[in-house]
């Protein structure tokens, strides 16, 4: 009858001292036969494939101790710290030390306690931007992070916005320019390239400088990174303005066909593309008999009502030309 012996944490770290360093490499393998050594996470053990040696048993398991079925119920039960980000000037990886004065009980602090805390935070502040880079960092996020709630912009495109920043930093464009600028700059930019553009009008209302200064910081900004910025796709900004003036699908539609027939046939080749989007919102509920006037596209475009009347007619001829062409 063949014994069946386990390979205890002794017998291995007597066998490591009388094996040379070569060996190391041996540790996957079953020291009876030399087979290959399998996990069994359910059961905690370690065993031979080929003879059935258990090698090792009550093994650790290093994962959480409870279930998650959808991403949703594991961040929920996660215990750990949340991934680094660009939107933070730490990346997110300092410590933070809670606003209110209890303990992990819920117990109230005593006030020399409450005091010692105060001291803490303010100490734990002061390291976390110790350099005026890193103070720079800190209120330009903040403010990129202000402004892309303001526009309900995503996450991705703060990210972004976080990048675009932290390189004009590396590079030392903001001397001479305001913190706020260079922030607003980057947002806008990311933006643009995320395919979720605003209006300068719309970015300039939530900024805290002036339009002029805006502009002025975005060009240099995008000259000095060679960032790729293309044009604004007047069809990026159909679907906000649709739903702001609650358009059946069928005008949204429309609305897109008649932009894509204008770019066809070049009409949109130097003419502003939240002009012609307002336009063709305007102009594709005309051909599904609902009511909306200039003047509520005027409001949620940001844009004249001239400039509306002006355009619409040369997206409904480009339109019915291209009906025509395809009937």
């Amino acid at each position: 009858m063949t014994e069946t012996r386990v390979w205890t944490s002794s017998d291995s770290a007597v066998g490591e001292r009388e094996r040379p360093a070569s060996e190391s490499e041996q540790e996957h393998v079953c020291p009876e036969c030399g087979g290959t050594l399998v996990t069994d996470e359910e059961h905690g053990e370690t065993a031979c494939s080929d003879c059935g040696l258990v090698v090792e048993e009550d093994g650790i398991d290093h994962g959480p101790e409870w279930r998650a079925f959808d991403s949703r119920e594991r961040d929920r039960k996660a215990r750990v710290g949340s991934p680094t980000t660009k939107m933070m000037h730490d990346k997110g990886l300092s410590t933070t030390i809670d606003w209110q004065n209890k303990d992990a009980y819920g117990k109230t602090l005593s006030a020399a306690q409450r005091r010692k805390m105060q001291r803490l935070r303010t100490w734990n502040r002061r390291f976390q931007t110790s350099d005026h880079q890193e103070r720079n960092l800190r209120q330009a996020l903040g403010e990129i992070d202000r402004m892309a709630s303001a526009l309900g912009l995503p996450e991705t495109v703060r990210e972004t916005a976080s990048v675009i920043y932290r390189r004009a930093l590396e590079e030392d464009l903001l001397p001479g320019r305001s913190i706020e600028g260079v922030a607003t700059s980057a947002l806008y930019a990311a933006a643009r390239q995320a395919g979720v553009p605003r209006t300068i009008d719309e970015v300039a209302r939530v900024s805290r400088v002036d339009e002029e200064e805006f502009k002025r910081t975005y060009r240099y900004v995008v000259r000095e990174l060679n960032l790729e910025v293309a044009p604004a796709d007047p069809v990026s900004y159909v679907t906000r303005f649709a739903s702001e003036l609650d358009l059946s699908d069928e005008a949204e539609r429309l609305a897109r066909e008649m932009l894509d027939a204008a770019k066809d046939r070049g009409i949109h080749s130097g003419k502003n593309p939240v002009g012609l989007a307002a336009a063709a919102v305007y102009a594709a509920p005309l051909l599904t008999n609902e009511s909306v006037t200039q003047g509520q596209v005027s409001e949620v475009a940001d844009i004249s009502e001239v400039t509306i009347r002006n355009r619409y007619r040369e997206l409904l001829a480009a339109y019915e030309d291209a009906s025509a062409e395809t009937a």
